[in-house]
């Protein structure tokens, strides 16, 4: 079945109160938080697919997305880059729709106009985007989720995470017009974005993964295990040694938690406490080569 740029299954299941989670990448993936958080609901609810781009090569250049060559018993195949649907039927509680949305590279209009098309086709009742950015915050802290709510859920959200609005002026993800999209309809528009260590870098930040997850288990009345923070907790414990050999580096985590603690009381810390002139000077220079890159 065509609908708009995504060729979806003939046969649609007959979905009840349809929810969306979606992620992006590259731009809002780093650590494949959004990803793996996805892969995982997926594997938990035994996901299958819905449907994916019909041409994906109208939107993504492939120079830079590269095609995969694989054998497979025996096999040569060829996995081509693309934005691709799932879905999962539950008994108890909302059906769900994992978005993996590949960022377009042409035509960025009517990709996302391809994706509301989707959405309103589907008459989904709530969208939520998950992700994760890097930030000036410490390795040695648990992991800040952020984000922003409109609709029935923000009520309940403000116990989860910090919701604010965003001040970030600068280059965005054309992908940002699916919210708006999202907004303009009325439909309950949610964004999950976790704030990982800069200097980190894991290419799998499974720390990152466990505070989303942890929040989607809330909302969704999940067990708390598929939120198991110990592979996580491990990759950041491994860092400490080298850390300890880094005068420089340990410098650095120690302003940083200075700064983390002053915005969160941490272990109770005075959320008014004052930082010295020289690490905000420090803490800026950082949040403004965070915002350029």
């Amino acid at each position: 079945m065509r609908i708009g740029a995504f060729e979806l299954i003939d046969e649609l299941p007959s979905f009840q109160d349809l929810h969306v989670i979606s992620m992006l990448r590259p731009w809002i993936d780093v650590g494949n938080v959004g990803t793996i958080t996805l892969n995982k609901l997926e594997k938990h609810f035994g996901a299958n697919e819905l449907g994916r781009l019909a041409r994906p090569g109208t939107f993504f250049d492939f120079s830079r997305y590269r095609p995969i060559a694989r054998t497979i018993e025996g096999e040569r195949s060829l996995s081509v880059p693309n934005s691709i649907i799932n879905y999962a039927i539950r008994d108890d509680g909302p059906d769900l729709l994992f978005f993996h949305i590949l960022e377009p590279q042409s035509f960025g209009e009517d990709y996302t106009d391809a994706i509301l098309e989707v959405l309103d086709y589907l008459k989904i009742t709530r969208y939520i985007r998950i992700g994760g950015m890097y930030d000036a915050v410490p390795h040695t802290r648990p992991i800040l989720v952020t984000g922003s709510a409109q609709g029935s859920l923000k009520d309940d959200l403000k116990d989860l995470i910090d919701l604010k609005s965003s001040t970030y002026q600068g280059p965005t993800s054309i992908v940002n017009l699916v919210s708006d999209g999202i907004n303009e309809r009325g439909i309950d528009n949610i964004s999950l974005m976790a704030h990982l260590p800069q200097y980190v870098q894991l290419e799998e930040d499974y720390a990152g993964v466990s505070s989303l997850l942890k929040i989607l288990c809330k909302i969704y009345t999940l067990p708390p295990d598929l939120a198991d923070p110990k592979r996580g907790r491990q990759q950041y414990q491994e860092l400490n040694t080298e850390i300890q050999r880094n005068q420089g580096l340990k410098a650095l985590i120690q302003r940083l938690e200075m700064h983390y603690d002053s915005k969160t009381s941490f272990d109770g810390g005075d959320s008014g406490a004052k930082l010295s002139p020289q690490v905000e000077k420090f803490l800026r220079e950082m949040g403004e080569r965070f915002d350029n890159n």
